[in-house]
């Protein structure tokens, strides 16, 4: 059953959190390549509760970064450093997922847990205003 706009928003952050929490996982395992992948969904599910409050729809990974991009970071809505993390996880998820002889290191994924979480607590703020 689909529930409103505010239970899809609260769903998707829910997500969000759980997904970060998987990479946690991931990364105390030391599976670098997965918590990449965790780190970008955990960012990607919080994206997708953003563009849904504000009623922005789309299907795509690329659709959502490109509103997101044109919607929250050229409006300074977030910031610039926050919209560049943000493409390079989508680049990283997409080389770790499918690139052959590739391995990510833990100086490389430590970084972007952190950015990851402030990022959600971000968007929830913006959400929750």
């Amino acid at each position: 059953m689909i529930g409103d706009k505010d239970d899809l928003v609260k769903y998707r952050l829910e997500r969000a959190k759980e997904t970060l929490e998987d990479a946690q996982l991931l990364i105390e395992s030391k599976r670098w390549n997965s918590a990449i992948n965790r780190l970008y969904y955990s960012a990607f599910y919080a994206v997708i509760a953003l563009l849904l409050n504000e009623n922005h729809k789309t299907t795509t990974h690329n659709g959502v970064k490109s509103i997101f991009s044109e919607q929250f970071i050229k409006n300074n809505i977030i910031s610039q450093e926050f919209g560049k993390k943000y493409s390079q996880l989508f680049t990283w998820r997409q080389k770790g997922d499918y690139a052959d002889l590739f391995d990510f290191t833990e100086e490389k994924v430590l970084p972007y847990y952190d950015f990851v979480k402030k990022f959600i607590i971000q968007i929830e703020k913006i959400i929750n205003d």
